[in-house]
């Protein structure tokens, strides 16, 4: 938005901006924005890592020792040298991307293996990938279901599940969160409709809570309607084997749709998945906007989920490694007088209220070594921000202890404990 440099419109190297009323007009606009944000205590800052992810991290600048309790790594795979391994076999086996969709020519055998693989974790017949969970998100609903049908949403679902019924033409039910009495009374409102389809989280990433998923599999049972689950915070780590909360809760037989991430506990890098009956992974295969126009997976991400899938189904070690870090932070910080919202599950949110409080508590506690990050709104609902404390299997008990310490400081210094 400014001039050239050496009498023409942009030096060599420089950056350029449009000109005019108009762009000056939104410019003014956005700097306006911008300052709101600003004002309100809600900026969101982005520290830069300059090392791989993990429990201990090292920060550009020098930060170094940093113990990391943000990540959504939770099995420690983003780093797991077997992982690492697989990644760079297949980026030298089948090269760095396709360069294509997958229907002209960007299927390789990997990519089918990979679903294969994603199907049999799950004990489902077939599964799609996708660029992330959010695209499976938003390609599932406007596929599958048309102006006779509804959707019946938890309104605590993820963006990327609002998203993705926003596209569709289906009518709409939106349920208080995790409220069985009314999400019964709307599926006898929605019995009109030719096909009803209850959407929800199965673990809620903003609050660490977990669907009460037997109770609606009966409520769906008994009006007809199907489940769909968003297990992104629950694959790899939640039930028995880490297939997630409907095998932690046993209803894996009464889930007729399952989306995840790659992106998360199995590998951390990206990519997401449907895995479901056959024929909706076919139908999705002809009509899903964001697998018919996204570019293929790249190999290095595929080797990446083949391997850490891999790990999950020779044992369950890794995925029953969670549960007793997790209730040492949870016990342990609610014994120093905070509030930690959900209940079991290694997002552990440390309820604050005030968006500035948690946004001055998190840059204190990285000067702590300990990396936090505070939400506020929009990404949680105004007077609910909290820092959000995620667990790792590879946390050790010693990380903890560090982080909770650190915590308390920090609280009784801010007015946040007594």
């Amino acid at each position: 938005w400014g001039g050239g440099a050496g009498g023409e419109q942009g030096g060599a190297g420089a950056p350029r901006a449009a000109s005019g009323a108009a762009a000056a007009q939104l410019r003014r606009r956005l700097e306006s924005e911008l300052e709101d944000i600003r004002g309100a205590g809600t900026w969101k800052s982005e520290r830069v890592i300059a090392s791989r992810q993990g429990p201990h991290l090292r920060l550009a600048g020098g930060g170094a020792g940093i113990i990391n309790f943000c990540a959504n790594n939770y099995l420690g795979l983003s780093s797991h040298p077997e992982v690492i391994r697989a990644a760079v076999e297949a980026l030298e086996k089948f090269g760095a991307g396709l360069s294509s969709v997958r229907f002209i020519c960007g299927t390789q055998s990997i990519h089918k293996d990979l679903e294969e693989k994603i199907a049999r974790f799950h004990q489902r017949e077939d599964a799609i990938l996708y660029a992330s969970c959010f695209d499976a998100n938003a390609g599932i609903f406007e596929a599958l279901l048309t102006p006779e049908d509804a959707v019946l949403s938890d309104e605590l679902n993820h963006a990327s599940i609002i998203d993705g019924i926003r596209l569709c033409k289906a009518n709409k039910y939106r349920y208080k969160h995790m409220d069985m009495q009314d999400l019964e009374a709307k599926l006898k409102e929605a019995q009109k409709h030719r096909l009803r389809l209850v959407a929800t989280d199965g673990a809620f990433s903003m609050d660490g809570d977990i669907a009460p998923l037997r109770e609606i599999c009966q409520l769906a049972q008994k009006y007809d309607a199907l489940v769909f689950i968003d297990e992104c915070h629950a694959t790899g780590f939640l039930g028995p084997n880490g297939r997630g909360t409907d095998e932690l809760l046993g209803v894996m037989d009464k889930v007729t749709i399952i989306n995840s991430t790659l992106g998360k506990a199995l590998g951390g890098a990206a990519g997401g998945y449907t895995t479901g009956p056959k024929p909706l992974i076919d139908l999705l295969r002809q009509r899903s906007r964001p697998y018919l126009f996204s570019n293929s997976l790249p190999p290095a991400v595929v080797g990446c989920a083949s391997k850490a899938l891999d790990l999950l189904m020779e044992s369950n070690a890794i995925a029953q490694s969670m549960a007793a870090k997790t209730q040492r932070f949870r016990s342990k910080m609610t014994a120093a007088g905070f509030t930690i919202s959900g209940k079991d599950h290694p997002i552990c949110p440390v309820m604050l209220g005030d968006a500035r409080l948690a946004s001055v508590m998190a840059e204190d506690m990285l000067n702590r070594g300990i990396y936090v990050i505070g939400f506020s709104y929009p990404v949680v609902p105004k007077g609910k921000a909290r820092i959000r404390v995620q667990i790792s299997a590879v946390h050790s008990d010693e990380d903890i202890d560090r982080c909770v310490e650190a915590f308390t400081e920090v609280g009784r210094k801010h007015g946040a404990l007594p």
